[in-house]
């Protein structure tokens, strides 16, 4: 009876030590077409581009060959997704009252939703000069504005810092 207990402990412990397959991520999500005229944020998909073949004798993990990041015209940011050795870039437009806001205050909640709706994904988000906007950036951008942030499992609202105008208190 104890070598039974033993056995099946030792088995539930090698079973609870398992890691389970890695979830996918979702697809970014796209603007319908006939959504496109009314909707104030409009995600279209760009040209696929094919990524270049790594090199046969590298030993390492290869880094991410460096593609350059097409960016279209009136577009703020666009969202990189490289999946199967094809880079699928999707183009995040915003109506002009919010494009206007997103360029002179991108740390602004919509923008950062659409940013953050990209990462999900497993994309990068590239800004229209072909930087990439990562977290240490959002992080940057958190401290010019006062965020309050909801964790279900604190129960409480946390605040992050505010900064401070020049000048005042």
């Amino acid at each position: 009876m104890g070598r039974i207990v033993a056995i099946t402990a030792v088995v539930l412990a090698l079973a609870g030590c398992a890691t389970a397959p890695a979830p996918q991520k979702p697809p970014l999500p796209v603007t319908p077409p006939q959504d496109i005229a009314a909707s104030p944020i409009v995600r279209t998909p760009l040209p696929p581009t094919p990524l270049p073949a790594p090199a046969p004798d590298t030993e390492k993990v290869p880094a991410p060959p460096l593609v350059p990041v097409v960016v279209p015209p009136n577009t703020l940011y666009v969202c990189v997704t490289d999946t199967q050795g094809v880079r699928q870039q999707t183009a995040i437009e915003f109506s002009p009252k919010v494009g206007a806001l997103c360029r002179k205050h991108p740390e602004m909640s919509a923008c950062q939703y659409e940013r953050n709706i990209c990462r999900r994904s497993g994309g990068r988000v590239f800004a229209a000069n072909g930087m990439e906007i990562t977290q240490l950036t959002e992080l940057e951008y958190d401290k010019r504005v006062l965020r309050v942030i909801f964790r279900a499992d604190e129960g409480a609202a946390t605040k992050l810092p505010a900064r401070r105008q020049k000048g005042g208190k």
